[in-house]
């Protein structure tokens, strides 16, 4: 869609996302940017996938959802346990590393690069009443946003 999900989408093409990836899986919510929350949010069922696209991002055994969130970096990071290393491994969020996250963003943004962050949580169940059509949309989204992973930035004019 818009001029922030473009460099999202080249930087998937380049490590093999295929067009119809996201076709593959149900969303089950979403919770669109807002100029309060700096981010948004969607959750969408694995179904019976082991992995998000082939040699992709492995999912953890007996989890069914995928939420996945975009925006701000510091108020992404301030919801993220875990981060992804350089060699692919997981690594925890500690306060030495998300330091090092914001000096990056700050190096991009002295280069007038727009930054977003990407995060990432496996879900065994919703952590919210799907069938409670009481609930709002910020409740659902305060349900979902803790224990992310930081998958990482994304600069862009």
């Amino acid at each position: 869609g818009n001029s922030s999900e473009a460099p999202i989408v080249v930087a998937a093409r380049k490590v093999g996302f295929s067009e119809d990836t996201s076709g593959n899986y149900t969303r089950v919510l979403e919770v669109p940017f807002s100029s309060s929350r700096k981010m948004m949010l969607t959750v969408s069922e694995l179904g019976w996938r082991t992995e998000l696209c082939d040699h992709g991002m492995p999912f953890a055994a007996g989890m069914n959802y995928l939420a996945v969130c975009k925006g701000a970096p510091n108020f992404v990071i301030d919801h993220c346990t875990e981060l992804l290393s350089e060699d692919g491994g997981v690594e925890a969020m500690t306060e030495e590393a998300r330091a090092e996250v914001l000096r990056v963003v700050d190096e991009y943004s002295t280069q007038a690069l727009r930054v977003l962050a990407v995060a990432a949580r496996e879900l065994r169940a919703l952590p919210f009443d799907a069938m409670d059509e009481d609930l709002s949309t910020d409740h659902k989204f305060e349900a979902c946003r803790s224990g992310f992973r930081l998958l990482g930035l994304r600069g862009s004019l």
